[in-house]
């Protein structure tokens, strides 16, 4: 049985999924489960919540808590890795509040914009630092990255080190469902095909038996169907004739269209959530006594403590229903849509599979440059992850791809070199960045924001 190390653990929500969708595999049901995390709290949690994933299944696992990255690493088949360097506090306030006081409003600040660049330079040291440990203890490992910003990630570990690494992603599954339900067709009758850079990957073919499901789609926004919580992608499609993978909410944040402090019609006509991430991370703060306590003890009674909770947060009457439902059933043991059980599962047995992954472009799509990070189909069985080469991309698409590549490319440089002048550069070029702040606005914003995350960041020449 192999070795599986998850990285973070102490998200025991995502690592309990995780564990479900592992577990549920009668050949890796007797997996050795390493559970790694620097909070020992939260971890001993997640232990607690292993032991009844496990019971649930019927699985037999050897189930090891760890705050020795060493120990967790020695040997290991798998790593998972699902960390958040930092923090909603400090680091996370500070990538929202600096910026907002130059005028530049966010929505989610993990994957691109000032907030992506902020978030990669205090994770690739540590990822980089893993990938280290990773290659004296267990060279052949397979790592799985769930870790954003997934390009910049992926791309400074495919330059830095000799470990195999996939980045992994629920945005291609995840609105292909929404689209199928968008249309009305099972998703189990859909077959797409999508390409592009992770949270900007494009479906180029989305049918049903030969059937072109565009025009099903094009009828959405012909009938004004679109979801208020997606106008921004169908405005997308509306002018570049595919639909994106990510969310209108993390969309609006890589282009420089529809987030401007001087016309607030464009954040009502659309929707925009600004600080939407902040008011997640704040409800998730106040909701974790409550998961943890019904984790830990699932008989226990919470549910109408829970709802209260949850209205001072902020929570809508018209959502709470759907978040009580949640916590009600969160010792639940589903499959989850993620990928990572499910090249494992591939690996360890030879059953072929397609999955979406991010990986180091080598000849993948054409138009997009060697080396950066891309997502792709991928074939996984005993021969590894085999990824899709899909050639040239519709040019309109390769290159709006390149301005969120240029920013992703220097942000890398800055992380590899510790050189301070990359990231100033690569907040210039930064879309979103660059239509509200002038040049002397930026390369401020930069100084305040390495000044406030202090020990997060390595010392930049």
């Amino acid at each position: 049985m192999p070795k599986i190390t998850l990285i973070g653990a102490g998200s025991t929500v995502f690592a309990k999924n995780l564990l479900g969708d592992i577990l549920s595999f009668p050949e890796l049901s007797d997996s050795t489960i390493y559970l790694f995390d620097i909070d020992a709290e939260r971890l001993r949690t997640s232990e607690i919540v292993a032991h009844k994933v496990a019971q649930t299944l019927d699985a037999h696992p050897t189930i090891v808590a760890t705050t020795d990255r060493h120990a967790a690493f020695d040997s290991a088949d798998y790593a998972i890795c699902m960390i958040q360097v930092g923090g909603y506090q400090p680091s996370t306030v500070i990538d929202f509040e600096i910026p907002r006081k130059y005028g530049l409003r966010q929505t989610i600040a993990d994957t691109l914009g000032i907030g992506g660049i902020m978030r990669s330079l205090r994770t690739i040291p540590v990822l980089l630092e893993m990938c280290e440990d990773m290659e004296e203890l267990c060279p052949d490992v397979t790592f799985l990255n769930y870790v954003n910003p997934m390009a910049m990630n992926c791309w400074a570990i495919s330059r830095a080190s000799t470990i195999k690494t996939v980045g992994l992603c629920h945005s291609v599954q995840g609105t292909a469902g929404q689209l199928a339900r968008d249309i009305d067709i099972p998703i189990e009758e859909i077959n797409y095909v999508c390409a592009g850079i992770n949270h900007m990957a494009f479906y180029l073919q989305f049918e049903r038996n030969g059937e072109d499901l565009y025009l099903r789609i094009r009828q959405v926004l012909e009938e004004e169907r679109v979801p208020d919580t997606n106008r921004v992608r169908y405005e997308m499609f509306k002018r570049l004739g595919y639909f994106v993978t990510e969310s209108s909410e993390h969309f609006s944040e890589y282009v420089p269209w529809f987030i401007k402090r001087d016309r607030p019609d464009l954040i009502d006509r659309f929707n925009v959530p600004l600080d939407e991430y902040m008011r997640r991370c704040e409800v998730q703060i106040t909701a974790w006594g409550f998961m943890q306590q019904k984790l830990e003890n699932p008989e226990a009674d919470l549910a109408d403590a829970f709802a209260q909770a949850m209205r001072n947060a902020g929570v809508s009457e018209e959502h709470l229903p759907l978040v009580v439902h949640n916590f009600e059933n969160l010792n639940e043991v589903k499959r989850s849509s993620e990928y990572g059980s499910l090249i494992i599962h591939s690996l360890e047995t030879g059953e072929p599979r397609v999955v979406y992954g991010n990986v180091a472009n080598d000849a993948l799509i054409d138009n997009l440059p060697q080396g950066c990070c891309v997502e792709v189909p991928c074939l996984v069985d005993k021969n590894g992850v085999q990824p899709t080469r899909i050639g040239q991309l519709p040019p309109h698409l390769a290159a709006l791809m390149q301005t969120n590549i240029n920013v992703q490319s220097l942000t890398v440089e800055a992380a590899l070199t510790k050189r301070r002048e990359y990231i100033y550069h690569a907040a210039m070029l930064d879309p979103h960045t660059a239509a509200e702040l002038d040049l002397d606005q930026i390369w401020s914003l930069v100084d305040d924001l390495i000044e406030a995350h202090g020990e997060y960041l390595p010392r930049y020449q």
